[in-house]
């Protein structure tokens, strides 16, 4: 079933950004970096994957790079380097979106409390 769920998210992945750069599961997050990589074959490089940490009802959402091969290490474009390393209200200050939870100090993940707030981040990482 994780491909149908990955292969229904990258369908529908314009709906979030134009150019379809961000991936959405907005049920629950599966395995996914397989079925990307071979979904994308030719097609545009997806750089964000937003997904909700639970089933629950308000879990809280992560933001996770891509990264730019399924071995690697390295983010096709990681979140913003201001934004690296912050938590709660630092980060919220810092990056101007509300609810913000963390961003990983390499920059490959971070967290919102909102799914509207981990969108806003993968806007602004964008621009």
């Amino acid at each position: 079933p994780a491909r149908s769920i990955v292969q229904e998210a990258f369908d529908k992945r314009s709906e979030f950004d134009p150019e379809g750069r961000v991936l959405v599961f907005e049920g629950q997050s599966v395995p996914w970096k397989d079925h990307l990589y071979t979904l994308e074959d030719g097609k545009p490089t997806v750089l964000y994957v937003l997904y909700p940490e639970s089933t629950a009802p308000g879990a809280k959402w992560r933001i996770q790079c891509v990264p730019e091969s399924k071995d690697s290490f390295v983010s096709r474009k990681p979140l913003p380097e201001a934004w690296r390393g912050f938590r709660d209200q630092e980060l919220d200050g810092i990056s101007g979106i509300e609810g913000c939870v963390f961003v990983h100090a390499a920059g490959f993940i971070g967290g919102n409390k909102t799914f509207e707030g981990v969108k806003e981040m993968a806007v602004k990482a964008l621009a």
